[in-house]
């Protein structure tokens, strides 16, 4: 027998089936021959020992099932605590070296004071005016880069915690299995897919439309699904990129509710002449969004940055029209220029939309009708 910890710290016997097979077997067998020597002994007809037989091999058939089912489940919950063994440990690492950091900053810390007092002595000692001048340059510099060290430490271990939590409501809502692909980084990070994720909860959405794909795709499916139902488009110009999405989609069976399409970039030219690219710029192929109408969501994380300047301005006059009046629209990475520089110019032309910033990792503006 092999043991297990339960629910409550009790353990829980895991049989080996190999044992328990054997055993079922051998009772069965023994009922058999039973049944069949009471036939021969003219006790029961063989017709009515053979109905005993029959039923005696299935109710240990069901014994058998229930069993198997009883070890499935003491393995998913198994699993299920290694899970959560796994999250807290995480949580804790990054706490360890969070205070791991903080130590030998407030070492740095102990130095530039060290430095400082060594700076002073010097002074007293009477140094000519131009190593006076040096001593102050060199103390100016350390407490500048002592001040920028410390903030942005701080900023980024706030940072860090917001993405944790992020991630646990995220988990909590969608209730998606064990092994979810990895936010952050390339893909969105957990706060702003947040935001995509309330606002399906908040009421159900027929038509989502992402641009780009990846993580975000499969995490977003999850809420839909968990949100009632609907339907979420994703546009990959990558082609490799793409299949990879689609893979995860398959993986995690979420087939029937997110489609990855491939939209190559093609050349879009746009209608204002002081554009930053009035002879054209990369988009997705308009043919992969010909038939989006009626879209309850929008959330705009593609192309990539690199393609052109104001590389994602194109999704406000291709598919703006296309929302429904409902409609919330979600523009990420804007703590870029560019991304701000696209808020702006959608405002402009869209006199009825309005923009609220919010303040996650990399930035984002939430946009919403208020005149239609």
């Amino acid at each position: 027998m092999v043991e297990i910890v339960g629910t409550r710290g009790t353990a829980v016997p895991l049989p080996r089936m190999r044992g328990v097979w054997g055993a079922l077997a051998g009772v069965a067998a023994c009922g058999v021959v039973l049944f069949g020597g009471i036939a021969v002994a003219g006790v029961l007809a063989w017709a009515a020992a053979a109905q005993l037989a029959a039923t005696w091999l299935v109710g240990l058939g069901v014994v058998g099932l229930g069993i198997l089912l009883r070890r499935v489940a003491i393995r998913t919950r198994r699993l299920h605590l290694a899970l959560e063994r796994h999250e807290r440990g995480s949580a804790d690492a990054m706490v360890r070296d969070r205070v791991e950091l903080l130590d030998r900053i407030a070492t740095v810390a102990a130095r530039v004071e060290d430095t400082r007092s060594v700076l002073d002595e010097l002074r007293r000692d009477d140094l000519p005016e131009l190593g006076a001048d040096i001593v102050q340059r060199v103390e100016d510099r350390q407490d500048r880069r002592f001040a920028s060290l410390t903030k942005h430490v701080s900023r980024q271990g706030r940072d860090d915690y917001e993405q944790q939590v992020a991630w646990r409501e995220l988990r909590e809502f969608v209730r998606a299995g064990p092994f979810m692909p990895a936010l952050r980084g390339w893909a969105a990070s957990p706060d702003v897919l947040r935001l995509v994720v309330r606002a399906i909860r908040e009421r159900p959405r027929t038509l989502v439309v992402e641009c780009g794909s990846g993580a975000s795709s499969v995490w977003l499916g999850y809420a839909l699904r968990r949100a009632g139902g609907g339907r979420l488009v994703a546009l990959e110009h990558d082609e490799r990129y793409a299949d990879l999405t689609r893979r995860m989609v398959a993986e995690h069976e979420l087939g029937d509710i997110v489609e990855i399409r491939h939209a190559p970039l093609r050349e879009w030219v746009p209608e204002e002449p002081d554009a930053p690219n009035p002879s054209g710029q990369p988009w997705y192929d308009p043919r992969a969004v010909a038939d989006l109408v009626d879209i309850d969501l929008l959330f705009v994380d593609g192309p990539p940055y690199f393609t052109a300047a104001e590389a994602r301005y194109p999704a406000g006059p291709v598919l703006l029209p296309r929302c429904r009046d409902s409609a919330v629209v979600v523009l990420d990475d804007t703590s870029r220029a560019d991304e701000r520089a696209v808020s702006d110019r959608w405002l402009s032309a869209n006199p009825g939309l309005v923009c609220e910033e919010v303040p996650v990792e990399k930035g984002a503006h939430v946009f919403t009708w208020g005149g239609r």
